[in-house]
């Protein structure tokens, strides 16, 4: 069974973020991994042994690899986003075009994105393309994978797990936290995966 590798990441310095708290975030992300490949062992493992005396244990660790799963994918998503620094919003975009026709314009994306990722309790604000609605949409994700909408693909990701800039900021600063994730968006990204999922 060939095991899920953590991959890497070419993050420039960040404004607002420190190397402190990447380096503990990558960390966690590298956990993630990790903990998908024990999953897949102990599920394989259990079955073998016997799968119908162990089926509870193997249903509860199946439960289990969706959190694991999407907090190791999910982080995929995230990091490289940072990746070349931070470039220019896409005002006048294909994109800006599409939020704007739902949000009312890119402010109003933004704020509203911004709203979102202020939710209370541990998550992810994601922004994400529905293929078959052709529609975008903003969702809260509890955890990692509590909330999610099927078929759809991710375009953008931030992390509101505390993990994510308690080196940096107390909760009561999260919104300091959005501001510097922002900031530091290299948009090029997003836009990239906005053109290639909205042609599918």
């Amino acid at each position: 069974m060939t095991p899920y590798e953590a991959q890497t990441f070419t993050l420039p310095a960040l404004d607002g973020i420190s190397q402190k708290q990447i380096d503990v975030h990558l960390a966690l992300y590298q956990g993630y991994v990790k903990h998908v490949n024990l999953l897949r062992e102990q599920i394989l493992d259990l079955t073998k042994a016997d799968g119908q005396k162990y089926q509870f244990a193997i249903e509860s660790v199946r439960r289990r690899m969706g959190f694991e799963f999407n907090g190791m994918r999910m982080h995929e998503f995230y990091f490289p986003q940072w990746e070349g620094g931070p470039s220019a919003e896409p005002r006048g975009s294909a994109m800006d075009k599409t939020v704007s026709e739902k949000y009312g314009s890119w402010d109003g994306f933004i704020e509203h994105f911004k709203r979102v990722g202020m939710s209370r309790g541990s998550g992810w604000c994601t922004f994400v393309w529905d293929t078959k609605g052709r529609k975008p949409h903003v969702v809260w994700t509890v955890d990692h994978e509590l909330g999610t909408l099927a078929d759809v693909e991710v375009l953008l990701a931030m992390d509101m797990w505390e993990h994510a800039y308690m080196v940096d900021y107390v909760p009561a600063e999260k919104s300091k936290h959005i501001d510097a994730f922002l900031k530091n968006l290299n948009w090029k990204t997003v836009e990239e995966r906005f053109t290639q999922t909205s042609r599918l």
